[in-house]
């Protein structure tokens, strides 16, 4: 290549902008540069074809049954409405408290040191506090060495699976109920025995009769704004499960998910009313602060909690010191509490937006449950709907939705979609739904 200073004479450009041009072609693999004999064209590598079958015999049987990526992680064009995704809009994050807290937390020590593995202890400490803060008299707190710090919640349920429950053996769940915790007990090699839901919570008599059958060691649910349904138990239905599930001396995993999403009733978790380490505590900040801060934790307590650090231990060894100092500087900032009144108030109008653009427009689907928290509406259609067919027609429109099979662990009991009204662009809930009505048409005509 010339030199920097005959492109610069031969483009009339400056020696910046040839520099950043430079960079941008190392950047693509285009050219490299060689010290002390400058820049070189790389070699051109012609495209050949790959075999790659000699994997399928080395590989062998797959142990686990493999899940398509599920339709709340596609990435779509801004030109799409997107209802379909499981995070909420970037206008709903504390956007200026992250880049702060990112930015100091690169400058201090955590950007060079190795953090202990359990954690920060700051930061077990917030969310032993913050759990604490929800304890009433008479049972006991828990404490910072309870809490296990982890690279987001989708690990966590892998690993809390695995502890409790092991590969063969059965674990409790809603039906419907969360698509990654399907996903984390089929790689796990856990079987999923289903409890129906409703709108106040699991069956009771189901929840007992399954435990008493199956001798299950454990039920995955979320009590507060379950995802997908939207639900939240009532206090003496959260204490008959709780009852239940110390009668047949087993865990209960609570993902306390939507905890900083709450709108017209506040997150009550069942973590708080159990000192006797039956209920399995998982928080996440990823949703609510960033998902570039993967940070999530556990609180467990009595030889559980040994166990799952050993298993997360081999699994991450710890969880990077930057992200931890940047969750905790966020969530201890005096402005995360006043975000958090402003996203419920946003929280409640796109709920409500979209709620009236569903029955407005589509006049053949029902909500069951007005959510008093979290991200989403489960949206229930005619028991004849081709939900694959809709999905596609809903994309040719231009809107993307969820369709929800995915979040039953066996047969579905409706033909359901769920949409997210945590999405961008609530301005286009009404379009949205009325291309939905006429997808609708256009499936079943077809």
């Amino acid at each position: 290549m010339p030199t920097t200073r005959e492109l610069t004479a031969r483009h009339s450009a400056s020696p910046v902008t040839v520099q950043k041009a430079l960079r941008t072609l190392v950047a693509q693999g285009v050219i490299e540069t060689r010290p002390g004999a400058g820049a070189f064209v790389r070699t051109v590598r012609r495209a050949r074809s790959q075999d790659f079958a000699w994997q399928t015999a080395a590989l062998g049987a797959q142990a686990w049954t493999a899940s398509a990526s599920s339709a709340a992680l596609r990435a779509v064009s801004t030109e799409m409405i997107a209802l379909h995704s499981g995070y909420p809009d970037r206008e709903l994050l504390p956007e200026r408290l992250v880049r702060a807290a990112i930015t100091r937390a690169a400058r201090g020590d955590s950007a060079v040191s190795r953090p202990p593995s359990a954690g920060m202890p700051e930061l077990q400490s917030w969310v032993a506090m913050e759990l604490g803060r929800q304890t009433p008299a008479g049972f006991s707190t828990p404490t910072a060495r309870d809490v296990i710090v982890l690279p987001g919640s989708q690990l966590g349920l892998g690993s809390l699976f695995r502890s409790i429950v092991g590969a063969g053996g059965v674990l409790l769940v809603e039906s419907p109920t969360y698509w990654g915790a399907i996903l984390a007990a089929s790689q796990v090699g856990v079987t999923l025995v289903p409890v129906s839901t409703g709108v106040d919570g699991p069956d009771l008599e189901a929840l007992d009769r399954a435990f008493t059958e199956t001798g299950a060691r454990a039920f995955y649910a979320q009590p507060s704004f379950a995802n997908p349904t939207g639900v939240q138990w009532g206090r003496p239905h959260a204490d008959a499960v709780l009852g239940i599930v110390r009668a047949h001396r087993a865990f209960l995993i609570e993902d306390d998910w939507a905890h900083d999403f709450a709108i017209t009733s506040d997150a009550s978790p069942l973590a708080a009313r159990d000192d006797g380490g039956h209920v399995v505590y998982l928080r996440s900040l990823t949703k609510s602060v960033s998902p570039t801060i993967r940070v999530a934790a556990i609180v467990a307590r009595g030889p559980l909690r040994e166990r799952l650090l050993a298993d997360l231990q081999a699994q991450t060894m710890y969880v990077s010191g930057v992200l931890q100092a940047a969750a905790l500087e966020v969530v201890t900032q005096p402005a995360w509490n006043t975000h958090l009144r402003g996203l419920r108030q946003q929280l409640a109008a796109r709920r409500d937006l979209l709620i009236d653009a569903v029955h407005t427009r589509i006049p053949t689907a029902s909500i069951e449950v007005i959510p008093a928290g979290g991200l989403n509406l489960w949206v229930r259609l005619d028991d004849d709907t081709d939900l694959v067919r809709l999905a596609r027609e809903c994309e040719a429109r231009a809107v993307m939705i969820a369709t929800g099979d995915e979040w039953f662990p066996a047969e579905p009991t409706g033909r359901y979609i769920r949409l997210n009204f945590a999405g961008p662009n609530p301005g286009a809930f009404d379009t949205a739904a009325q291309r939905i009505g006429e997808a609708l048409v256009a499936a079943a005509s077809s």
